[in-house]
């Protein structure tokens, strides 16, 4: 199975020359380290920066630097910081071409939870919901499995919804799958897996072709 590294690193093959790209916390941060050559883009992170680059190296942080997850972070030649209002406006714009969001649940129609455990003390849902309900294309990465080893991949979501039929991909440390009317569509398969254990795996209606590549990272 893939780790948190090989997620980012398949959900960067999805980048297209000229895309602007807004990052959610967790993995999808790590997408910026694994940015394909000849592919330019631009990351935006939605407390106020565009031009956002990969993770500083150890010693050349800079504490005033930070992403939504205030996690420091560089930013490229020709980068711009302004506030929030700007970054939202941008957003609600829809001028995001790609979101990447992690997530806890994902139903077979696309709705993504992805910001509250009921019972659990959270700061706010932050900026998922205007992500979801404004980007163009959402890819989700995350771990096909809970710590429990149930599905993630559901019929229908039981956790307090952020976006409805929203998500067109999912990345997982299983599998890759696109989201469709009637389920979740298998495109490719980790290292090492098998179709058989994304069946296993998955919870809500799984299409599956003749033929799954293994996927390529």
């Amino acid at each position: 199975m893939l780790d948190r590294e090989g997620i980012a690193k398949r959900i960067a093959q999805e980048l297209q020359d000229g895309w602007y790209v807004n990052l959610g916390i967790g993995i999808p941060t790590l997408v910026a380290n694994y940015i394909p050559e000849g592919i330019n883009v631009e990351f935006q992170s939605e407390n106020g920066l565009l031009g956002m680059g990969p993770f500083p190296v150890e010693g050349a942080e800079d504490a005033d630097l930070i992403n939504a997850g205030k996690q420091t972070v560089t930013m490229l030649p020709g980068g711009s910081i302004f506030d929030s209002a700007t970054s939202f406006a941008m957003i609600r714009g829809q001028h995001v071409q790609l979101t990447v969001l992690g997530a806890m649940e994902v139903a077979e129609n696309g709705d993504i939870a992805n910001w509250k455990i009921p019972g659990r003390m959270v700061k706010g849902m932050g900026g998922a919901m205007d992500l979801v309900a404004s980007a163009e294309n959402i890819i989700v990465a995350m771990k096909h499995t809970n710590r429990k080893g149930a599905s993630k991949l559901l019929k229908a979501c039981t956790l307090p919804l952020t976006g409805v039929g929203c998500v067109k991909k999912v990345v997982t440390n299983m599998a890759v799958l696109e989201v469709k009317e009637d389920g979740f569509h298998l495109i490719e398969r980790a290292p090492g897996v098998s179709v058989e254990d994304i069946k296993n795996a998955t919870e809500g209606r799984l299409v599956v072709p003749d033929v799954v590549p293994e996927m390529t990272i």
